[in-house]
């Protein structure tokens, strides 16, 4: 198991229960799950976290909605996505697996919660040159440099993710190429989730939006319901 230290804790803690300590300082962000306790032994480690109730995977809630969401709803999950993203990487925390199955969402209320770190580890300048999480959420510079960094390739997922909601897919080559093309891949989306998208999933990391700028994108400016 990989350890790393975190401050105010005397000995070196397993890598997923210092990541999710880290993201937890205070304030907490009601967006990410809680550890509430842990124990360490020799070959495992077990740890105790909140559980929401009710609440269900967005997976299988998208499943159970028919495989696609209305742009109201999709908003007000993404932007409770996206402050998570944020706050891990304002806290040092690359999360590397934000998806559909990551997400614990309350069916009543939409409030989501981010949760698994086990893919996660610390966010570095330097980049990263193994790739850990899910294939289809997995940055194109990978492929191309064999090399990614935290935040674009945050990013990018944030892009797949919303994709999925509001498309109830994931994007194929051939919705990136018409992406890199400017041309409109649904023409059911409005203007500004059509653009959000197209600047989430831009294929150089370089030209992708800053990760934190994206709650500040016109798609995130229009009065959000829940209903």
């Amino acid at each position: 198991m990989k350890h790393i230290c975190v401050p105010g804790h005397p000995s070196p803690l397993p890598l997923e229960i210092g990541l999710l300590l880290l993201a937890n300082k205070e304030p907490r962000a009601p967006e990410i799950i809680e550890l509430l306790d842990w124990q360490v032994q020799p070959d495992r480690y077990i740890m105790v976290m909140e559980r929401p109730s009710p609440c269900k995977d967005l997976w299988d809630y998208m499943s159970f909605k028919g495989g696609l969401l209305r742009e109201d709803k999709a908003r007000f999950i993404v932007a409770q996505t996206v402050k998570a993203a944020q706050m891990c990487c304002q806290r040092g925390v690359f999360h590397r697996d934000i998806k559909l199955e990551n997400l614990l969402i309350n069916p009543e209320t939409l409030e989501v919660k981010l949760i698994d770190f086990g893919c996660g580890d610390l966010l570095q300048d330097s980049g990263y040159e193994i790739f850990c999480g899910t294939r289809e959420y997995c940055p194109p510079e990978y492929y191309v440099d064999r090399k990614y960094h935290g935040k674009p390739a945050t990013v990018w997922s944030l892009g797949v993710l919303l994709f999925t909601l509001v498309c109830g897919r994931y994007p194929e080559p051939r919705d990136v190429k018409s992406i890199d093309y400017g041309i409109r891949f649904d023409r059911d989306l409005s203007n500004e989730c059509s653009h959000l998208i197209r600047s989430l999933l831009n294929k150089n990391p370089s030209q992708r939006i800053d990760l934190e700028e994206v709650l500040l994108h016109d798609w995130f400016k229009v009065l959000t319901s829940k209903v």
